[in-house]
């Protein structure tokens, strides 16, 4: 029986080396699979000991680590008020405010919106007849930030 040839050897050798190659590129997608999932999980691990530095620090995941702008009792607490329920009107969240604070008035909440409005945090809309409030998109960003649900 002859021997090959050096030109049927080097093809019979370029054709085992491309099964290698598939072989090996078969046997390494679970690899990257499974190293994706632990750079996910990782990210998720690292949101949630971020989320616990906060509250250690201080206590509760507040307004003040949000919105240092907001300065005022009575703002910071239709903040929190809009950041539960998105979407109340004047009437609402001064009730509201009354059974948290005891004491409310439509005007001081009129005028403390209407400051939270034009600095970009709050944003009126018109539903029904009257005008309901939620927080800006920036605040719901910046939430989502200090949560860790974005980047």
């Amino acid at each position: 029986m002859a021997e090959p040839d050096e030109s049927e050897r080097i093809k019979e050798l370029t054709e085992r080396i491309a099964q290698l190659e598939e072989a090996f590129r078969r046997v390494s997608i679970p690899y990257a699979e499974l190293v994706s999932q632990l750079a996910n999980f990782q990210g998720t691990v690292s949101k949630y000991f971020r989320l616990m530095d906060l509250y250690q620090r201080y206590g509760v995941i507040s307004i003040d680590t949000i919105l240092p702008e907001v300065k005022d009792p009575i703002s910071k607490e239709i903040v929190r008020l809009l950041l539960d329920r998105p979407g109340l009107n004047i009437s609402q969240l001064t009730d509201e405010l009354k059974s948290r604070r005891g004491s409310s008035s439509r005007r001081i909440v009129r005028d403390k919106l209407n400051e939270l409005a034009a600095k970009g945090l709050v944003v009126e809309e018109a539903s029904k007849g009257e005008k309901e409030y939620r927080l800006s998109e920036d605040v719901v960003r910046k939430w989502s930030q200090v949560l860790g649900l974005t980047k």
